[in-house]
């Protein structure tokens, strides 16, 4: 073959190369196993577990995956992209039932990052899920179950549409929402064996309370704990007190770090009382 033939044959070929690749790009995307159907049958169920698992560390009774009834509705990058194929771009609305949280908030939104591997990592609101730790039972940090979680879903698995459809809330744009605002408490704290009680009560209001607040027990860190309050509810926070603290009282300090929400004043000062 001779150089004029190959100079004169470089351009079509050239053509016919780029149409392959994108051709074979747009087949790969198109049979990928990485559907709305699928991701709307696997991210309720994958969710709901881990849920159940954070109503057990927070105490919380009656919660179960049937008792969630948790749906999803997803689409990847708006409504001019095909709801298919791997991306960071997937949105995925979900509702559940927990009479544990203000279900007013609802639809969660969850931010998705599907992997061509048919996993993902979801990400929730954490006005709904809670922040990255949690106080438990034992009033210990811990990590939160649903705060960013992973899930796999079955490449096999049906893509028939679910007809999930959910509504989102949309408020009047006539005014801006008013945020939720912290109240910490006064006077005299409570105690719950050795443990120094607190309750934080959170305004009605867009967003509801979250953040952390820590304690002082005459000038000793007793640590920090974090809490979310929907609008309209409180909650208590705990601190553990070691033997001679618990015997001794004295003056309870707490520091209040917003997240979500606001609050009149960022610290309280509350009498602890001998015991």
């Amino acid at each position: 073959m001779s150089r004029r033939f190959l100079r004169r044959r470089l351009p079509a070929l050239l053509i016919v190369l780029v149409a392959g690749l994108v051709l074979g790009v747009l087949s790969a995307s198109s049979s990928s196993s990485v559907t709305r159907a699928r991701l709307e049958r696997s991210l309720p169920r994958t969710f709901s577990n881990l849920y159940v698992q954070q109503a057990r560390i927070l105490g919380h009774k009656g919660v179960t995956v049937q008792s969630l009834h948790a749906r999803a509705q997803c689409d990847k990058g708006g409504s001019k992209v095909p709801d298919h194929g791997p991306g960071a771009d997937w949105i995925c609305l979900m509702t559940w039932h927990d009479p544990n949280i203000d279900e007013t908030l609802m639809p969660g939104k969850f931010e998705m990052n599907v992997h061509s591997n048919d996993c993902y990592t979801a990400g929730g609101p954490s006005k709904l899920v809670g922040l990255l730790t949690i106080t438990d039972t034992h009033g210990n940090d811990v990590s939160n179950p649903v705060f960013e979680f992973d899930g796999c879903f079955d490449p096999r698995g049906s893509n028939h549409p679910t007809g999930v459809t959910i509504q989102t809330n949309k408020t009047s744009t006539s005014a801006t929402p008013t945020a939720a605002a912290l109240t910490l408490p006064h006077g005299t704290a409570q105690v719950d064996g050795r443990r120094a009680s607190a309750t934080l009560a959170c305004s009605a209001g867009d967003g509801g309370c979250a953040g952390s607040v820590s304690a002082s027990l005459d000038g000793a860190a007793l640590g920090s704990r974090a809490f979310v309050l929907a609008p309209g509810k409180s909650g208590a926070v705990r601190f553990l007190l070691t033997p001679p603290q618990r015997r001794r009282g004295g003056t309870l300090v707490l520091t209040v770090r917003p997240v979500i929400g606001t609050a009149a004043t960022t610290h309280t000062t509350l009498t602890l009382p001998p015991g």
